[in-house]
Order: structure tokens, then sequence, then C-alpha cells
């Protein structure tokens, strides 16, 4: 039985981090920020996800060994599962009435299913025994590599639907579906890439995972400059 002290770390190290991650990011739309109930819905909407991926990939990695298809069902879950968090909290909401909303949604998310995720790692490593230095370490790790790796591949589904804002509903729909196999896509290669690194490798990994912070920030500045096509 795990005592308080042991209980509250890893659960302390697991959200956290992506508390502070949804403050930077919730900066980004600060001139017109969203209504925070519908950032705690979708948040929330984010962790509740992780409950129905979990037996998901159980029975894949029990079929399929560590390979191409075992992270792939991984990558297709996750990011189906919590564009629906979002989706039945947040972007389904009359309040998702701009371009930027679906990005932050979606971020919103993401952090929110980093945040189990995070948590149930860290109290497997308590399991195995890890002391506290080690749960820091892994903490600060997952600060700077999956919880981004969630963020970066939900807001990739943002960004397609932020695009398409102002367009017909079939062309959302399609950029909707863009969004959300490039997601996949990108989430398998990330998986793929940290089993097979060793350790001179994986800051090669991460970087790769930074880049994409910059891209997306790049990004959100372009679609804050989205006005409807009969506006100037």
């Amino acid at each position: 039985m795990l005592s308080s002290h042991t209980f509250l770390i890893p659960l302390i190290l697991g959200i956290l981090p992506s508390l502070l991650w949804l403050i930077f990011w919730l900066r980004e739309d600060k001139k017109n920020p969203e209504p925070r109930r519908l950032i705690l819905k979708a948040f929330i909407g984010g962790m509740f996800a992780v409950i129905f991926v979990i037996p998901i990939q159980k029975l894949g990695f029990y079929y399929f060994p560590l390979g191409l298809i075992s992270f792939s069902i991984v990558s297709i879950t996750e990011e189906l599962f919590k564009f629906l968090g979002a989706y039945l909290t947040a972007l389904s909401d009359k309040e998702n009435n701009e371009p930027l909303d679906p990005v932050i949604y979606m971020i919103t998310a993401a952090l929110g299913f980093a945040a189990v995720e995070n948590t149930l790692f860290l109290f497997q490593e308590v399991k195995l025994g890890a002391e506290i230095y080690s749960l820091v370490i892994s903490g600060n790790l997952r600060f700077i590599g999956a919880t981004l790796l969630h963020v970066i591949s939900s807001a990739t589904v943002g960004v397609f639907m932020s695009i398409s804002f102002y367009k017909k509903e079939r062309v959302k729909k399609n950029f909707m579906l863009l969004g959300l196999i490039i997601a996949i896509v990108l989430h398998t290669v990330f998986n793929l890439l940290i089993i097979n690194s060793i350790n001179t490798s994986i800051f090669v990994t991460f970087t790769f995972v930074w880049i994409g912070v910059v891209i997306l920030l790049l990004l959100l500045e372009k679609i804050k400059t989205i006005r409807p096509l009969n506006k100037k």
C-alpha cells in the first residue's frame, strides 16, 4: 500500500508539468481568453480519455510485439480519444467561435491526457522501487518529451481545424481528418524513435519535439491573422 509520501510525489510530478504548460499555452490567447469552464472541461475530457485508451492499448501489445503495428495502435487510440475528449467538452460548444479556439482546446485536452498518463507512469516507477531523485528525473524527461509530444500532435489537429475555420463544412471535415492523420503519423514516428534510441540519441529525438514547438508557435501567430472571407 502506498504511503501518503509516495502517493503525493508521483501525483504532483505527474500533474504539475501539464498545468505549467497549460498556463504557457493559454497566454497565446490572452487577448480573447476562452471561458474557464470550457478549459476545465476540455482538460478533464482529456483526462477521462485515458480510461478508454489503456484497455485498447493493452490488447494491442498483447497481440502485437513492440513495433510499427503496436505503436500505430497507441498513436491512433490516443489521438482519436484526445480529439473526442476535446470535441465532447469544448469544440462542439458555441464558444468555439474564433480560429484560434480549436488549437487551444486541443492542447488543453492533450495536457489533461498527459497529466494522467504521466502520473500513472510515475506510480509504476514507485511500485518498481524508484527513489525520489529518479522520479524527478523521469518527471522532467516527460515534461520536455512525452507531454510536449501530446501537445504537438493534438495541436496539429487544432491547426488544421483553425485553418479551415471559415470554410464550408465539407472542407472543415476534410481538414480535420487530414490533421488527425498527420497527428497519428507524427506520434507513431516519435514513439518509434524513442524505442530505437540509445542514450546518445535521445537528445536528438527531443530536439525534434522542440522544433515542433517552435513551428507551432509560429503557426499560432499566423492563425491569429485569419479573418472571414468577407472581411478585410
